[in-house]
């Protein structure tokens, strides 16, 4: 008996004596939409030791963004995996010797820093018990929105202004890079898109922007009486899901 006690005791030791390989599947999902993956530049995965802030592991999450029909049109059970082999994760093997209780961050869309959302869990981790299958999803919320026209302080004659206006245009995708039509998966008409004006620091109004007809464009005009130095900040608001994104510039009449 003294014999099979000890062994037992020596097998628990080993077991949080020696580190043991630990799978960490991670991905990023865009609020609303698909999974962050190769195709919009991946979302940046960093985890870290909670007590001493020491990276365990880092990189991007690759692959596809996933099946949109399993993702947003069907009904799902308890269980049912949204996720093959192919959609995008970020995948490490730590070496654990003990459990350790970690924070997971992800920042994405990591190739795009004005609009890049960061999200952060924490959990613990077993030694040589896998999180793999789903894995750690983070939600990513927003948009990334681009102004198009006019261009960073760009210099434009007032004289010059076709009916004494300026167009004002972006291109606005979802977070994964998922395409925002009218009417699709992704409707335009539930966006609402406006751009805050100032002159010369003072705020003069706000002005719609439309969808053009074209997959992600918006477009709208802001009238223009006077010279000076212009800003705009140009925002779209989802008034199903609250996502939300914005980008902003300055422009010269002279």
């Amino acid at each position: 008996m003294k014999h099979l006690f000890s062994t037992f005791l020596l097998c628990l030791v080993a077991c949080y004596g020696f580190a043991q390989s630990t799978k960490v599947i991670v991905r990023a999902r865009a609020k609303d939409a698909k999974f962050i993956g190769t195709g919009i530049g991946g979302a940046y995965v960093v985890i870290h030791h909670d007590l001493t802030g020491e990276i365990l592991a880092q990189g991007l999450t690759t692959g596809n963004s996933g099946n949109t029909d399993l993702l947003l049109k069907t009904p799902h059970q308890r269980y049912d995996r949204l996720t093959d082999d192919q959609t995008a994760r970020f995948e490490a093997n730590l070496k654990l010797d003990a459990p350790t209780f970690v924070t997971v961050e992800a920042t994405a869309p990591v190739n795009r820093k004005s609009a890049a959302v960061k999200a952060s869990t924490q959990l613990w981790l077993i030694p040589g018990k896998a999180m793999d299958g789903e894995g750690i999803i983070l939600e990513i919320p927003g948009f990334m929105l681009d102004i198009l026209e006019p261009q960073t302080h760009q210099v434009l004659s007032l004289s010059s202004l076709k009916d004494s206006q300026v167009k004002l245009k972006i291109n606005l995708v979802m977070m994964c890079g998922c395409v925002i039509t009218k009417g699709g998966v992704w409707n335009s008409e539930q966006i609402e898109v406006k751009a805050f004006v100032k002159k010369d620091g003072v705020a003069r109004g706000e002005v719609p922007l439309n969808f053009a007809g074209i997959d992600n464009i918006f477009e709208g005009s802001l009238p223009i009486k006077e010279k000076g130095m212009y800003e705009v900040q140009i925002y779209a608001y989802d008034r199903i899901t609250k996502n939300t994104g914005l980008d902003r510039m300055n422009f010269v009449i002279q």
